[in-house]
């Protein structure tokens, strides 16, 4: 794919601090939400993984704060999956503002649990191409 996948998303007044700022936690739920978005994409179904026994985890998430957001921005939220080998991935994900300023990057690890052993999968890269409709989306 020649651009991330993204989507929009407007900021909502009760999501804001008490100085109007975008509240720091919920840069995280944006993310999560373009996440989940991004496999359903991809063609996968939360019940999908839960049907083979595997769910998606945060091992790591940064936060980096760029420019503020208030209530009414209209921001797009990207989320790009980066392999390797092994049980972890990374995922890259850009808040843009309107006017393309950059307002928050977030970077984290992740990786896919196996629900009734409770350990890291071996490939998590594996499960997820196999579940995919449209591997391509995840960058496989």
């Amino acid at each position: 794919m020649s651009e991330p996948f993204s989507v929009s998303i407007t900021v909502r007044g009760y999501e804001t601090d008490t100085q109007g700022h975008l509240n720091q936690a919920v840069y995280l739920q944006y993310a999560e939400h373009a996440r989940w978005s991004l496999l359903r994409a991809a063609g996968i179904e939360q019940r999908d993984l839960l049907d083979k026994g595997v769910g998606p985890v945060a091992l790591e998430n940064t936060v980096r704060y760029r420019s503020e957001l208030h209530a009414g921005d209209e921001v797009t939220v990207s989320c790009a999956f980066v392999w390797s080998e092994g049980k972890t991935f990374r995922i890259e994900q850009t808040v843009t503002k309107a006017d393309g300023r950059t307002a928050a990057t977030l970077s984290g690890v992740g990786g896919l649990l196996d629900l009734k052993e409770r350990r890291m999968v071996a490939d998590p890269k594996e499960y997820f191409r196999a579940l995919a409709s449209d591997p391509r989306v995840l960058g496989l």
